[in-house]
């Protein structure tokens, strides 16, 4: 029996289904059991500049400086004589971890696979397992099927984008964050909220992203202020909300923010974090404008006034990155293409794309 009569007038949750990674592993301390799970099989590690936090036994270790490339991938792939595939870093590094796995046991050149750039064609083989451990708090790419890639020649970043690619085991450690400086946590925090709120207002938003994102979203914004301050239990907040923002995305999609994001990133050397952090309340504000949707008043509700939150981390505008108005058109137009642009909650005009982007650039 209904417990009330509200209960009659809810609307029946639409179907969906979950991907996401086949374990996630989540708490302070959590890192010291990665041993366990590697258990002696012959194994790729992928980190980033500042290595592994514990000591690991691998055959190989490639790193990545930066955000990571076609070529990057087409190098770490080339080590195909192991079992297993360990990525830890920020999302460079996962990304990249995520992309050998896939490339090592598929032949053939990303190319073959790659949206947009490439022939798009799917994997046909299960990815080598796969295990993510994130040292920052903003990608969520340890519970993911993509990877994103850069590719200088074409001016762009795509995804190399599979259900294959989902990880064996998302090990989450709030401990690796604990020594992130302020500036860093600000973007990767940022991008992780992004990554709560265009999955949220997503035209893919099914009940169970609206679940986890009506849960992460304040919790993030409570807790990202302390975090740049050193606070171990808002690291720990900063640390779950970013997993959730990863499974957001991988189950609802993103929007014009990522839109932006993957041309930007591949014309200019602006970090992503960075990027999606000075687009997000211009692309909110437009969504809002556009669609009239109540999510969009439920989300002011929990995150107040979302330009002034952000601007308290006093991320530089796009024109830092050498992005100028000159710029916009070409920009637009390869927005547009992007497969993040498909989940925004309305079509928008190369006008509105074209006053975002120029807000943004300062």
């Amino acid at each position: 029996m209904p417990s009330s009569p509200s209960d009659c007038e809810r609307t029946p949750p639409a179907a969906f289904e979950l991907a996401t990674a086949a374990r996630i592993v989540f708490g302070a301390g959590r890192v010291r059991e990665l041993p366990a799970i590697v258990a002696g099989r012959r194994t790729l590690l992928v980190t980033g500049r500042r290595g592994s936090p514990i000591p690991l036994d691998a055959a190989h270790h490639v790193r990545v400086d930066g955000e990571p490339t076609i070529d990057d991938a087409r190098r770490a792939a080339a080590h195909g004589d192991v079992e297993i595939v360990v990525a830890i870093g920020g999302g460079s590094a996962l990304d990249l971890g995520k992309a050998a796995a896939a490339l090592i046991a598929n032949s053939g050149d990303p190319l073959r696979y790659l949206e947009v750039i490439g022939e798009g064609q799917p994997l046909p083989r299960p990815s080598l397992p796969c295990i993510c451990v994130p040292t920052t708090a903003g990608t969520g790419a340890e519970v993911t099927r993509n990877a994103v890639l850069g590719s200088p020649a074409h001016g762009v970043k795509v995804s190399l984008r599979s259900p294959h690619m989902l990880p064996a085991v998302a090990l989450v450690d709030p401990e690796l964050t604990y020594d992130l400086p302020p500036a860093l946590t600000a973007s990767t925090g940022l991008d992780a909220l992004t990554q709560l709120i265009e999955p949220f207002v997503s035209s893919k938003a099914n009940a169970f992203v609206d679940a986890i994102c009506r849960d992460a979203i304040p919790r993030l914004i409570a807790a990202l202020p302390q975090a740049c301050a050193g606070d171990r239990a808002a690291r720990t907040e900063m640390a779950y909300a970013s997993l959730c923002g990863g499974l957001a995305l991988a189950n609802a999609g993103l929007g014009a923010v990522h839109g932006f994001a993957g041309p930007l990133g591949g014309r200019f050397p602006a970090p992503h974090g960075a990027i999606c952090a000075v687009l997000l309340p211009h692309v909110v504000a437009v969504n809002a404008a556009r669609t009239g949707d109540p999510k969009f008043a439920e989300l002011a509700a929990m995150t107040g006034d979302l330009a002034a939150f952000v601007a308290q981390f006093a991320l530089p505008p796009l024109s830092t990155y050498g992005i100028g108005e000159g710029d916009v058109p070409a920009v637009v137009a390869q927005a547009k293409q992007a497969s993040s642009m498909k989940a925004n909650p309305v079509a928008l005009s190369d006008a509105d794309l074209a006053d975002v982007l120029s807000r943004a650039i300062g």
